[in-house]
């Protein structure tokens, strides 16, 4: 190595990275599992040195935090910008670092990138800061590059659509770019902002696994790259182009992960960061509350009679919030008008929402409402008056028969500020469902900065008023807009067997605390397909439990099975909204479970799904995972009572508690009652 060479090592629990420079961009040399505390950093960065023998080239541009073009690289640069036309081909030096912030300066081009790294609980959080002394256009700005696992042969990432989201993917590393770009103006159901990258082998609980989060809910790209000399970057950013002229740029936080322990500890890490860190908010001492929202009970057809007697029905079910859905503003009587009208119809509130504020309160649930403030119909006051406002070309494609209001604009933030104040402000609300329900009809990044300071100026005037994050369901979910909500509403599909799914996956990301799961209608209204009442109820229960039917069509055995749960529910939710969740490996394809561990460690429970019929007569076991080898554990079948009676094998766990050692449960596994598809069995357990 060099003389000049200097090495600097980062580290966040469980991980380290290593970055080295020898005057120019800082490059990293290793990332990886925690490194030693006296790690010979020289030693690493001279080993990551590669010899070149055989071809025409002599050695390799470093593969540095933001590679360059002007440096000799060949693969996807972390910088493109112009200047008056002409394209940048900066040539940086480092010039200050105090090991966790680097600041780098091209003197002739006037420009200086600063990377920035800082702990955030179990992650490493990392940024790009690019300053310019005169305005220039900025195509794509990296997020500080790191190497991609050598040993690893696939990349997993998500997919996903509406009423399907968090669907993974599974992409082989090869020669080239894998690249994803969300350019929805959201972070999106199709390419949600997040990736993993497992060594070969790993599963769910074991082996080398890294992880990444991009939290912006803008847009974004990431590429995976293998060079031909097969060394391997990613690197993410804003969505390519979507920033405008300016002097400064900063990307999104990327949270990196890695894991010895297989995917789990790495969703681990991005539920903890978005429920410890990320999320903020009012009452932060109180259990979440289970919820009713009225949306698949009466969509449009508001009547303030038979919303009264769903309140007082969905309150004896156990719900402890009710949310007054789309419906309730203009003349809206349907998708077609009045968004962006944010006054409450007379024709249906005659006496406004006060007297059902009131009866909600004096059942003891509080009172929340939807809004959808950054879209409007053509078929409004305010399209009318404003058409100046609405983002995009006149004749764009209609999306779900609406429009997008350009929130870039700080006139139409000021608006939309008064109007939903004025709500908030004569009317009892602690409670905001904030919908998002098409796509931009072009990609930038304003209108999601915009989207950030509204949200702001509403939490900073109302601080005791949450918000949840919805887009068409799952279509905004990040850490950005986390950090300004409190919920997110994982999927608008209610059916409990496409939510089994979701929420497994999703679980790579999403802490329960914050991901709502709603008891939908008997019939599903997105699928078609009809669920038993306790299969219902059980997945709704694994996560921020919430009904959104008409409770009016329950028979009195079903609201008895919804009460049940519910108690069960709210007994367990002060450690499981705390609960790190474990995705367990199951040896039987059609059973999907997850185990729910307290912080402690002293007591879990586990949900197995049976999502499809078995190809075997017998259950195969189910391992557990993270528990004391040496400890023991009772467990109980706490929903035995559901065995059917063609389950007719004395297995020990459907007879009563068991105790069993820690290594047999994760070595051998429960072995598990038979049963029909589109069941679950829930088990408790205790350290004793």
């Amino acid at each position: 190595m060099s003389k000049e060479t200097q090495v600097w090592r980062i580290d966040a629990p469980g991980q380290t990275l290593v970055l080295s420079s020898n005057g120019g961009l800082p490059g990293a040399v290793y990332w990886g599992p925690a490194l030693p505390a006296a790690a010979d950093l020289n030693a690493i960065a001279s080993a990551a040195i590669r010899d070149v023998t055989g071809g025409m080239i002599d050695s390799l541009p470093t593969l540095t935090l933001c590679p360059q073009a002007a440096d000799g690289f060949q693969g996807q640069p972390g910088l493109i910008a112009y200047r008056n036309g002409k394209p940048l081909h900066p040539q940086f030096r480092l010039t200050a670092t105090d090991g966790q912030c680097f600041t780098c300066h091209d003197n002739v081009l006037g420009l200086t990138l600063f990377f920035d790294f800082e702990p955030v609980g179990d992650t490493l959080a990392t940024m790009t800061t690019l300053v310019s002394d005169d305005e220039i256009t900025l195509h794509h700005l990296s997020a500080p590059v790191v190497p991609g696992p050598q040993m690893g042969q696939e990349i997993i990432d998500f997919a996903g659509r509406w009423i399907g989201e968090f669907q993974l993917q599974n992409t082989p590393w090869r020669a080239g770019v894998h690249m994803r770009e969300s350019r929805t103006g959201r972070s999106g159901h199709e390419h949600p902002p997040l990736a993993y990258f497992p060594e070969t082998g790993a599963t769910n609980t074991s082996g080398t696994v890294f992880a990444m989060h991009y939290g912006w809910s803008g847009g974004h790209v990431m590429s995976a790259e293998e060079l031909p000399d097969g060394r391997r970057q990613i690197q993410w950013g804003h969505a390519t182009g979507t920033q405008r002229i300016g002097t400064k740029f900063v990307t999104a936080p990327l949270y990196l992960s890695v894991s010895e322990t297989g995917l789990n500890r790495c969703g681990v890490a991005f539920q903890r960061l978005l429920r410890d860190h990320v999320v903020t908010g009012p009452n932060a001492d109180r259990p979440r509350p289970v919820h009713y929202n009225c949306w698949e009970a009466v969509y449009f057809d508001h009547d303030p009679g038979i919303l009264t007697d769903i309140a007082t029905q969905a309150a004896e079910l156990g719900a402890e919030r009710f949310v007054l859905d789309d419906g309730w503003f203009g003349h809206r009587d349907d998708d077609t008008s009045s968004l962006g009208d944010w006054e409450i119809d007379p024709r249906k509130w005659p006496d406004g929402l006060s007297p059902l504020i009131q009866h909600v309160q004096k059942l003891g649930m509080t009172f929340g409402i939807w809004f959808e403030p950054e879209m409007v119909n053509l078929d409004s006051n305010l399209a009318r008056a404003h058409p100046d406002w609405i983002l995009g070309p006149s004749n764009q494609i209609e999306g779900r028969q609406q429009r997008v209001l350009d929130l870039s604009n700080p006139d139409v933030r000021d608006h939309l500020y008064r109007k939903i104040s004025r709500i908030l402000s004569s009317n009892d609300i602690d409670y905001i469902k904030w919908d998002h329900n098409r796509l931009l009809p072009i990609a930038d990044a304003a209108q999601t900065e915009g989207v950030y300071e509204l949200l702001l100026d509403l939490r900073t005037a109302f601080p005791l008023v949450e918000i949840e994050s919805c887009a068409s369901g799952g279509g905004r979910i990040d850490a950005g807009i986390l950090s300004l909500t409190q919920r997110v509403w994982l999927s608008d599909s209610n059916d409990a067997l496409e939510r089994l799914r979701i929420q497994h996956d999703s679980a790579l990301l999403l802490p329960a605390a914050i991901t709502g799961s709603h008891v939908g209608p008997r019939q599903c209204h997105t699928s078609g397909r009809t669920h038993d009442i306790h299969f219902r109820a059980w997945v709704a229960a694994q996560r921020h439990m919430g009904f959104e039917m008409d409770p009016r069509e329950l028979s009195d055995e079903e609201a008895d099975v919804l009460r049940r749960v519910t108690r069960w529910w709210k007994s367990n939710r002060d450690w499981r909204m705390g609960a790190d969740i474990l995705r367990l490996d199951s040896a039987d394809p059609s059973v999907i479970a997850e185990q729910q561990m307290a912080q402690d460690g002293s007591q879990f429970v586990a949900f197995a799904g049976k999502a499809a019929t078995g190809t075997q007569i017998l259950p195969r076991p189910l391992r557990l995972t993270g528990l004391q080898p040496h400890a023991n554990y009772e467990i109980d079948l706490i929903n035995r009572h559901e065995i059917h009676h063609l389950s007719r094998g004395s297995t020990p766990l459907k007879e009563g508690p068991l105790t069993l050692d820690g290594q047999y449960l994760m070595q051998h596994g429960l072995t598990l009652p038979w049963s029909f598809p589109d069941r679950m069995w829930v088990i408790e357990g205790r350290r004793i």
